[in-house]
């Protein structure tokens, strides 16, 4: 059945959004509309939705078209149009009918409902958060973050006559020629090094923008003020420290013992930087796919087994268009599944370059597209604005309920097991890695008056405290004290990462669960994300029969958990 926008019964079907003159009138009429009964308020609530996804699905593709040719200047300029032009416009009005909602007697007739509760919880978060004065601010922030994916995407290598992505140049360091690798390594610290103080004069803006938003709405710093702004209302600071120890007290030994059995088949006694992606047995690094219409056949086979409602979504977004998979020149970096709110059908991104990496980010991806899908019905946009801890656990919960499928690209067992085996000991690494992004941006945003020397001294200082001690920077020590540079998430969405470790925990729970019931834990699973967030976190993890737990009791079971299996894949 062919999917179609809904009938619009508010905004004009033929709206076309070139001034904040052409939606002006939509806000007035909501603002000055009288609501004088319960349907009333209802039907207020839906018009409000209505307009809000039609303005998310505009910008939304404005972004999408922009990041898959940052060389084309007019799809910029469309996408900056709106974040200058028209969401600073936005904000006010915004705000003004934030507080309608808040003063209607018949909010607290639908607050009983937890659906509603939890959409007016944070209505009365952004109510008590809103400054007139931080509307022109953050235009000049979300202006300014979009320089780090120009930047990025205008870094590129020459090799063997050929200009190269750095995603592309990345896969040389898997190749088992150690010269190779360390020629294609230097190219790219080179090339890294060329860009080392435009990031840092772009982070510099943004520390100083971020600040004073947070100063503005009465905070000490701009940490205190997102941990509010982002509606994380199901832990705190303290919990986040908390994973941060747990982290280093747990994970980080276990990192070391498999780095170090990988460092004593290389036969060395430090790795060099170049040394880190390279199979340790000299194998040639896994290929799952050639081009990219492989990689989506493949993914939607594997979904068809594991859930047909799966293998349908991707199935329609490809015949929707819905897909830019393979990476090119021009394209900026990274993957994502942009939501599309009023169709309903999201929009997957990526970089494909034939690697391992690459069929993870599309069944990643994959999973936040199936839970559009399975939350599209609901009643109002804003039940489906995601926080970043459900929305992961979609995703990340699919790597690995789509593992025992790899054969699909894998039919050599000896791979198989091997893709298997990376994807678990990659879950394990990772942790570290988030971990250390949070506690350096904690640290950033607290102590926002240090100096360039500051922040580098304590990134440097957090790689030791996270890292194995195992890897020998000699000669490349800058490249180690700049690698946070290459963090989307620091320059453009500020504190959203360490969602991805707590969504990974709750993966892993997910995972273990379907090893034992499969068919129940895919109900689960999928009961969760139709629930998209009418419910708070802790419920939507109970209804996926996982815990919303990071402590280190916790933590260390699953450490478990994973070491158990990955002895099932020695060879």
């Amino acid at each position: 059945m062919e999917i179609t926008k809904p009938t619009r019964s508010f905004v004009a079907a033929d709206l076309e959004i070139d001034s904040w003159e052409s939606i002006e009138t939509y806000y007035k009429n909501l603002l000055d509309r009288s609501i004088d009964t319960l349907e009333d308020f209802k039907q207020w609530l839906s018009d409000q939705s209505e307009l809000e996804a039609v303005l998310e699905e505009n910008a939304a593709w404005r972004y999408i078209k922009m990041t898959i040719d940052t060389t084309d200047k007019g799809l910029s300029e469309a996408y900056t149009f709106f974040v200058t032009e028209i969401q600073p416009k936005l904000a006010p009005f915004e705000d003004k009918l934030n507080r309608k909602l808040a003063d209607s007697p018949f909010t607290s007739e639908l607050e009983s409902s937890s659906d509603f509760f939890i959409l007016f919880r944070r209505v009365r978060k952004a109510l008590e958060l809103y400054r007139e004065e931080n509307v022109s601010i953050n235009s000049e922030i979300a202006e300014e973050s979009q320089k780090f994916g120009a930047l990025s995407a205008k870094q590129s290598i020459e090799h063997d006559g050929e200009t190269l992505t750095m995603q592309k140049a990345a896969l040389f360091l898997k190749e088992t020629d150690e010269s190779l690798r360390k020629e294609v390594f230097e190219k790219i610290s080179n090339r890294r090094r060329e860009d080392v103080d435009k990031f840092n004069d772009l982070f510099d803006v943004l520390l100083k923008k971020r600040h004073q938003v947070a100063v503005n709405a009465g905070f000490r710093n701009f940490r205190d003020y997102k941990m509010e702004a982002m509606g994380r209302f199901d832990y705190a600071v303290s919990d986040c420290e908390d994973f941060h120890a747990s982290v280093k007290e747990v994970i980080v030994p276990i990192v070391k013992t498999i780095k170090q059995t990988k460092l004593d088949l290389l036969e060395k006694e430090k790795f060099k930087p170049w040394d880190l992606d390279v199979d340790p047995e000299g194998k040639k690094p896994l290929k799952p796919f050639e081009k990219d219409a492989e990689l989506l056949s493949g993914t939607i086979n594997m979904f068809e087994k594991i859930d047909p409602y799966f293998a349908y979504c991707l199935s329609t977004m490809d015949k929707m268009k819905h897909l830019d998979l393979a990476s090119k020149n021009g394209k900026a970096p990274g993957g994502y599944n942009y939501p599309l709110y009023e169709i309903g059908v999201p929009f997957i991104f990526m970089n494909a370059v034939g690697s391992q990496r690459d069929l993870v980010t599309m069944v990643h991806e994959g999973g936040h597209a199936v839970h559009s899908f399975l939350s599209r019905d609901l009643e109002l946009t804003g039940f489906k604005n995601l926080p970043s801890e459900v929305a992961e656990l979609a995703s990340m919960a699919m790597e690995l309920l789509t593992m025992e499928e790899w054969n699909e690209f894998y039919p050599n067992d000896d791979e198989f097991k091997r893709a298997k085996r990376e994807q678990l000991e990659t879950v394990l690494i990772l942790l570290p890695w988030i971990a250390q992004v949070d506690e350096f941006q904690h640290w950033l945003y607290v102590n926002h008056a240090h100096t360039r020397e500051e922040r580098t001294e304590k990134w440097i200082s957090l790689s030791k405290e996270y890292g194995t001690g195992l890897v020998d920077y000699s000669g490349y020590e800058d490249i180690l004290a700049t690698s946070w540079q290459r963090q989307l998430h620091i320059f453009e969405v500020p504190f959203y990462y360490i969602e991805y470790g707590i969504a990974q925990l709750g993966a892993l729970g997910v995972w273990m669960n379907s090893l034992k019931n499969k068919q129940q834990a895919i109900h689960n699973y999928k009961e969760a994300l139709k629930l998209a967030y009418t419910k708070s976190i802790p419920e939507i993890y109970k209804t996926a029969g996982i815990e919303f737990n990071f402590s280190q009791g916790h933590i260390s079971t699953l450490a478990d958990f994973i070491r158990e299996e990955l002895k099932k894949l020695k060879n």
